[in-house]
Order: structure tokens, then C-alpha cells, then sequence
């Protein structure tokens, strides 16, 4: 399954490689993805966070925002990605 090939990319910080595990998902948007699809805007974020592309990475955490607006904002997921994104600001 992509997804999870994507999360093991991402723990073994090989970005561009995770990053394109999740656009499998995410190019397929009429299969039955469920959660993955919108959590899969996430690993695209992360993907892209570990690359280093920092306007991108801030891009694909602002659309997976948008799928989540309106989630509770106590979800922890959400809290995590949020944190993340700060991260990506400057100081």
C-alpha cells in the first residue's frame, strides 16, 4: 500500500522517495482511499519538508489545512502538523 510506503520513507528521511508514495494516492482521488487520502496531503508535506524545499513543503501543509478545517483543533494529528508548519516559519 502506498501510504504505508510513504511512512516508511519518511522514517528512514528519504523525502522525494515519500513524497511520491503519497502522490500515488493523491493522483487517484476516485479510489477508496478513505483517511489516507487527505492524510496522505500531509505526508506530501512532510515529504517535502525533508527535501528542504521550504515554499513547497508550506504549501502542501496549507492544502492539507484546508481539508481539515474543520476538524476539532485538539486532534492530535492536526496539533503535530501545526506544529510543524510553525517550525517552517521564520523566527
Amino acid at each position: 500500500m502506498p501510504y504505508l510506503r510513504g511512512l516508511a520513507f519518511l522514517r528512514l528521511h528519504k523525502g522525494r522517495e515519500a513524497e511520491a508514495e503519497f502522490h500515488k494516492i493523491l493522483d487517484h482521488k476516485g479510489a477508496n482511499w478513505g483517511l489516507y487520502y487527505s492524510l496522505s496531503y500531509l505526508g506530501v508535506a512532510r515529504g517535502i519538508m525533508l527535501d528542504g524545499d521550504t515554499a513547497k513543503a508550506k504549501k502542501a501543509f496549507r492544502d492539507f489545512f484546508e481539508l481539515w478545517k474543520e476538524a476539532d483543533s485538539d486532534i492530535p494529528i492536526l496539533v503535530q502538523a501545526k506544529a510543524e508548519y510553525a517550525a517552517l516559519q521564520p523566527q
